[in-house]
């Protein structure tokens, strides 16, 4: 299955800053199906998860994750660290980083000051 979260984050609308785009994409998958391992799936997004969603991918159990852009600034998948692919930890992800990154870099851009308005 893949899971695709929309291109934008929530926390302005649902009023909750931790409410990331790759947490509503686990937890429809989580529901749609009805298991608590998402091991054969594959999580795509445009900016390279931060730690918080980092660690949803690793206790969702997340098989594959995709990225475009690379974040410097709080990126846990490899940038700042590498959360996902922890040795201590009890699963690690198969990540494919700078996909289009690019592209996904100036989506990210272009997206988030017309959020920010």
């Amino acid at each position: 299955m893949r899971l695709s979260p929309r291109r934008t984050t929530r926390p302005s609308r649902a009023g909750n800053p931790t409410y990331d785009a790759e947490f509503l994409a686990i937890e429809r998958a989580l529901a749609a199906l009805e298991t608590d391992r998402q091991t054969d799936c594959t999580l795509y997004v445009t900016l390279e998860p931060c730690a918080q969603c980092a660690g949803a991918i690793v206790l969702a159990k997340v098989g594959k994750l995709v990225f475009g852009a690379y974040d410097e600034k709080a990126g846990m998948c490899g940038s700042l660290g590498d959360l996902v692919r922890h040795p201590r930890l009890n699963h690690r992800v198969e990540v494919t980083g700078g996909v289009e990154a690019e592209q996904c870099a100036e989506l990210i851009r272009e997206f988030f000051p017309a959020r920010r308005v």
